[in-house]
């Protein structure tokens, strides 16, 4: 099975050497027999010719927001309309969980509460499973037909499900202590509170669930289930 990545963010530079692009951590997320990945950098205006170009989808975080002014986002939502109506899975992980919703007629928006920095323990269908999170956009109004299926006091629309076509995630579980630790010493110095990173930084050697969040992505692309 063919899994077309659509890279719309870079990990900062001076992690890649340790822990691969954005492309290659949901590789090693979802490394299985039978899978196979190719990337389109649609930040950088690469797109494939359409949804046929891959068996199944995923969409990468990224720095920018859903809402903002960028040449490549008009047509990435184009083309996520594209894969659903052509019946390709697809994957939407942080800012691909924003920019799905919003192009199936969701909103997003800066959360006025701030930032979600690190290890963050969500209500997946009434039981707890913990994930790195980076964000302070979120989904404020999620599509109709989307179903929730994780959530946080802070962000009511943690995970979401359309149907046997689309599962987003705004947390990371392509996301090691590695990522996280990176990123606080990057790009959230000045930006996010320190209070928030040191938090962060204090819960890098409690576990996670990625793993298991992995089998639900993985399973969602082949067998159109997450459980």
């Amino acid at each position: 099975m063919l899994i077309g990545i659509l890279q719309t963010g870079r990990a900062p530079e001076e992690l890649r050497p340790r822990t691969g692009d954005y492309p290659e951590m949901f590789e090693a997320l979802l490394a299985r027999p039978g899978f196979d990945f190719r990337t389109w950098h649609v930040e950088a205006g690469a797109f494939p010719d359409g949804p046929e170009a891959a068996d199944g989808w995923l969409i990468t975080g990224s720095k920018h927001g859903a809402y903002e002014d960028h040449d490549w986002i008009p047509p990435l939502e184009r083309l996520i309309r594209q894969i659903r109506a052509a019946g390709r899975p697809l994957v939407g992980i942080c800012f691909g969980h924003q920019i799905i919703a919003q192009a199936l007629g969701g909103k997003v928006a800066k959360w006025p509460g701030g930032w979600a920095v690190g290890r963050t323990v969500y209500d997946w269908q009434g039981r707890p499973l913990a994930l790195n999170a980076w964000h302070q956009d979120q989904i404020t109004e999620k599509p109709a037909e989307a179903e929730v299926v994780a959530t946080h006091p802070h962000c009511a629309y943690a995970a979401l499900l359309y149907d046997d076509e689309i599962f987003t995630v705004q947390a990371h579980p392509e996301f090691g202590a590695e990522v996280v630790e990176g990123l606080a010493d990057t790009r959230g110095r000045g930006v996010v509170p320190a209070a928030q990173l040191d938090a962060a930084r204090a819960q890098l050697d409690a576990p996670t669930d990625r793993t298991e969040v992995g089998e639900m992505i993985a399973r969602f692309l082949t067998e159109r289930r997450i459980a």
